[in-house]
């Protein structure tokens, strides 16, 4: 896997707009729930997620509030796969707050 240069990343961002950069090597965003067991669940799905995709983030439960930061260790940086990750958590935090 390939780390990203810093006109990909921000080219990337703009496209993922709830994700920020941080320390130039990580994606982090928090999601916020209205029910502390409903941010659990989504935490249980966000881990099989990355389990499947043998790829996984720093996760951080504050109450209602779930923090997510992701980056490619091998890399030493960001890559196309932590943005793919991005995307996809998104996707599951949509999906929950139907």
């Amino acid at each position: 896997m390939e780390r990203l240069n810093e006109e990909d990343i921000q080219r990337k961002l703009t496209d993922n707009p709830n994700w920020k950069l941080t320390d130039k090597k990580w994606i982090e965003r928090k999601y916020r729930f209205q029910e502390y067991l409903n941010g659990i669940e989504f935490v249980q799905r966000v881990a099989r997620l990355s389990e499947s995709m043998n790829h996984h983030p720093f996760i951080s439960i504050d109450y209602k509030l779930i923090s997510i930061k992701i980056t490619s260790w091998r890399a030493k940086g960001l890559t196309d796969l932590d943005f793919t990750l991005a995307q996809k958590y998104d996707e599951l935090y949509l999906q929950m707050k139907r």
